[in-house]
């Protein structure tokens, strides 16, 4: 599996890591694993479900039990697309509460390695480079400010035609970098090697130039 390089892009919500990282999968030929998208559709069928968020065994229960698949950039549960519901942002609250239990990560960890396939994947999360691929061939950790970051977040959401509040965005962005930087299992964190890249007042298409010229430097002296 070594053979298969791993590009991982780790940053809080909103630094741009999908986009960037479809970009680059596109670019390269790669495969591409939103790692984020199974802790929402996690967080969405446990929210449908009425469970506790904060119960690591009700949690593992649902995820055990349903069916998550990836259709191109399509995201099905149960074969119904939840594409949009799960980027909804009482879904994104959810998704970040069932990511801090242990059990939940481990039990996705070899889900998420299965998309190590040839000639390469671009993975983009959290704990990619710290935990689900530590021998990834290239790490970026991007970021960007609190404030470029919710409202990023109030675009998406009303360019779909759903209300949002700038300062409630504000708010829920502060305390889920929080809720990931403090949590005992996976936390977020830049990688000792991993390269920082700050996205505030970059254009995505500068980012995935970045990403591609360290990829082809690190590729150059295999």
């Amino acid at each position: 599996m070594r053979a298969i390089p791993v590009i991982a892009i780790d940053g809080p919500s909103a630094s741009g890591k999908g986009t960037v990282a479809q970009a680059v999968a596109q670019a390269l030929g790669f495969h591409y694993l939103d790692s984020g998208a199974l802790y929402r559709v996690l967080g969405l069928a446990a929210v449908r479900a009425g469970v506790n968020l904060e119960s690591e065994s009700e949690i593992l229960n649902i995820l055990l039990n349903i069916k998550i698949k990836f259709e191109e950039y399509k995201v099905m549960l149960e074969a119904v697309e939840v594409s949009d519901a799960i980027r909804e942002e009482p879904i994104s609250a959810a998704a970040s509460k069932v990511s801090a239990h242990a059990q939940v990560r481990r039990a996705l960890l070899d889900r998420q390695r299965a998309f190590r396939q040839a000639p390469g994947l671009v993975a983009d999360g959290r704990d990619m480079g710290s935990v689900v691929f530590p021998d990834a061939a290239l790490k970026i950790y991007l970021t960007a400010s609190a404030e470029a970051r919710a409202e990023r977040r109030y675009k998406q959401l009303i360019a779909k035609g759903l209300s949002a509040n700038m300062a409630d965005l504000f708010e829920e962005t502060t305390l889920r970098d929080q809720r990931d930087s403090e949590r005992a299992v996976a936390p977020l964190k830049k990688c000792a090697d991993a390269i920082e890249v700050d996205s505030t007042n970059l254009p995505v298409f500068e980012v995935v130039a970045l990403v591609l010229q360290h990829f082809a430097a690190i590729s150059g002296k295999r």
